[in-house]
């Protein structure tokens, strides 16, 4: 028989008989032995045997490659996102850059509202945050819906000049 520290199914294909590996031995059955075991079969027999043996030792394989792939060694589980924690101070750190970002972003908002005149300011939270479309909000001011999307566009443009300087 060849190398034993191959997989099972190479070391079956490999073999002229048919391998069994146990935890103590491995053991391969030849031509030979089968003849002298089952007097009645053929070697068409023992071929076919081998033939199913290698089959099955063959799907065992891939169905473990299938299977293997997806695991992670433990040396690399710490640069995994997936598996990774923050350390306390880490997470206190990121906790406090997010507070002061939301406060950054915050001061812009205020900052971007304040340059907008108190009509522009009126209509643009009307439409933003109450989600009344121009019409509605024409009507409501009686006016024409044109002159409110002409204010919502420009109070936009006023936003986004001090938002892209921030």
């Amino acid at each position: 028989m060849k190398n034993y520290k191959d997989s099972d199914y190479a070391i079956n294909k490999n073999a002229r008989g048919i391998v069994y590996r146990f935890a103590d031995q491995t053991v391969e059955i030849t031509l030979e032995n089968y003849m002298r075991e089952n007097p009645d079969n053929t070697a068409a027999d023992f071929a076919e045997l081998k033939a199913l043996s290698d089959a099955d030792y063959y799907e065992t394989d891939r169905s473990d490659y299938r299977q293997t792939w997806k695991n992670t060694s433990f040396d690399g589980l710490e640069d995994t996102a997936d598996f990774a924690t923050l350390s306390p101070e880490d997470e206190v750190v990121g906790k406090a850059e997010q507070a002061i970002d939301a406060e950054r972003r915050n001061g812009l908002a205020k900052k971007a509202l304040d340059k907008l005149t108190d009509v522009q300011r009126r209509r643009y939270v009307q439409h933003h945050v109450h989600g009344m479309t121009a019409r509605e909000i024409a009507a409501k001011e009686g006016l024409n819906h044109r002159s409110v999307l002409e204010s919502l566009w420009l109070a936009e443009k006023k936003i986004k000049k001090v938002l892209s300087e921030g």
